[in-house]
Order: structure tokens, then sequence, then C-alpha cells
């Protein structure tokens, strides 16, 4: 009977080691078996839905994880970069070149050179950008720079006001560039006064050198065609992004915000250049959209031709 027992035990033995065998000679599954399945999916999978939007049928899009390393990655650190060697740009050209003075010194006498309605349209422009500016830079940098300054709750408070701030402002925005550019765009035809402007660089790299130009100089004309273009691309790429699949699908919003991050971080980074000079960067040059009359040596000097043609033939400066 002893000897029974012990074979049955024994061939018991031998049936699970054949069983069990075959299972652990399986390889095994990788520890990250979620990851190695995202990275294999290059097609979006689609659920079913039984409500009307269809897009709620999307379980994974793949693309998502494209748009958000490009956001996370080049547009962001890329962007940061850029605005920052900006920023040195403009205070190691104000330390070698120094405030661009007027040769001459003022002559005490003015002629006007942008009226009530120009100005409008240019603070109108100037005070919306800077709210859209600010705001959008604290939506791709403030997690990092603010958030650790201002603490959670302050942030998230700034964040909400700054984006309905950010949505409501776009339109005085919109209007403004508008205005600018009826006005202004027939004085931002580039010509060959612009050629030779350039050729000099412009006048501001060595004093005493003031190329002729006429209302806008080179500078000014590039300037004015980045602002209108990149408004262009910023209203539309926004508006998409305002008004969500009402005009595209998923992955046309993916682009629109790719659009609208990077021409808000270039349009940025040509406006800072534009504050200095307007500004810090050159006596005088405020006064124009301040109170729109200019000091009449500045304007010989820094537009010979515009000025020319206010004073009636007159171009040398501290000529009556």
């Amino acid at each position: 009977m002893t000897f029974i027992k012990r074979g049955f035990l024994a061939a018991l033995a031998v049936a699970a080691l054949l069983i069990v065998a075959p299972v652990q000679a399986q390889p095994q599954p990788p520890a990250n078996n979620d990851a190695a399945l995202l990275e294999q999916l290059k097609s979006p999978v689609q659920g079913r839905v039984s409500i009307p939007d269809a897009k709620s049928s999307t379980l994974i899009q793949p693309q998502g994880r494209e748009w958000r390393e490009m956001r996370e990655g080049p547009v962001k650190s890329l962007g940061g970069w850029l605005l920052l060697a900006v920023v040195v740009a403009l205070a190691a050209f104000m330390a070698i070149r120094g405030k661009i003075k007027v040769d001459h010194g003022m002559s005490g006498r003015t002629i006007e050179r942008f009226n009530g309605v120009e100005r409008f349209a240019h603070w109108l422009t100037a005070t919306s950008f800077i709210v859209l500016g600010l705001s959008g830079l604290n939506l791709a940098f403030g997690l990092t720079v603010l958030r650790p300054v201002l603490g959670p709750e302050a942030f998230a408070s700034l964040s909400q006001a700054g984006k309905v701030a950010h949505n409501y402002l776009s339109f005085p925005f919109c209007l403004g560039v508008f205005l600018m550019a009826v006005m202004w765009i027939k004085h931002n035809i580039f010509n060959a006064v612009d050629a030779a402007w350039f050729a000099e660089g412009g006048g501001i790299l060595k004093q005493g050198a003031h190329p002729p130009a006429g209302k806008f100089n080179g500078g000014q004309k590039i300037i004015f065609w980045l602002v209108v273009l990149g408004s262009v691309a910023l209203a539309v790429s926004g508006y998409i992004l305002m008004f969500p699949f009402a005009v595209t699908d998923m992955a046309g919003m993916q682009i629109s915000h790719m659009v609208h991050a990077i021409a808000g971080i270039l349009l940025v980074a040509v406006i800072l250049a534009h504050i200095y000079i307007g500004s810090i960067g050159m006596e005088g040059a405020f006064d124009a959209m301040g109170s729109g009359q200019v000091d009449v040596n500045w304007a010989k000097e820094h537009h010979s031709l515009w000025a020319k043609e206010q004073l009636g033939g007159k171009t040398a400066a501290g000529d009556d």
C-alpha cells in the first residue's frame, strides 16, 4: 500500500512539472507594458459612443504626445532662450553704444509726426499686446518661473485672470493692428532708400551716421510687417483655439497651438527691441508716440526725407 501511495505521489509530481515547465519557459513581458504599447501605437484608438459628439470616442491619440513633447521641448526651451538672448543683446548694445543722441542737440521747435488717430491705434495695440504677451508667457513659463514664487493659490488666480484678459483683449489688439495697417501700409513699402539705409546699418552702429529715410526707415518697415503678419498668424490661430473644433479637428487644433506659441514668442522678441529703441535707446523717439510732436533736429537726422516734405525743402539740421 505504501508503495502504491509513493508511486501515485511521484506521478503527481511529474505531471505538475510537465504543466509548470512550459509556463515558466515563456518569455516575461516587459516591466513597463503600457509604455511599450503606447510606443507601438501609430494611429488613434477609437471606441464607440452614443452621444452626437464623435470626438469623445477617441480613447488614445498618439499625436497628442508629439504635440506635448514639442511644446514642452523645442518650443518652450528655444523660445525661452531666444527671449533671454534678446534682453542680453539689448543690454549689451546699451552698454557699448549708449543712448543714441541728437547730434545737433534739440532745436526747441517741433513738428507733428503722428496725429491723434495714429497714436490711438498705436497705444490700443501696445497696451493690449502687453497684457496678451505677459499672460501668454505665463501660460508657457509660469509653472516654472512664477508658481514657486507666488504659491499655487495665487498663481492659479493670476492665471485664471490672465486667461480671461487674454481672450477679451485680443479684440482691441486686432482692431489696433488693423487701423495701423490701413493708415501706414503706404509708408511701409520697401524701396531703394531702404537698401541704402540697411547698407549703412541704419546709422545706429556709428555716432553721427544718419542715412536718409522717409516717414519710416527700413528697420521700422521690418517691424511693421512682422507685427502685421505676426498678428494675423496670432489672430487666426488664437480664434481657432478660442472656439475649439468650430473649423478644424484635433490635429488642426494642435497645429494652431504650435503656430500661436511660436508666433507669440517671436513677436514678443521683436516688440522688446521696438520698445527699447522707442524709449531709452534713442533720444527724442518716445515723443513721437507720446505727444505726437518731435524735435525738428531729431526729424532731420533720423527721417530726413520726411522732414524735408514737412518743412518745405529744408533738410540740414539747424536750418531755419
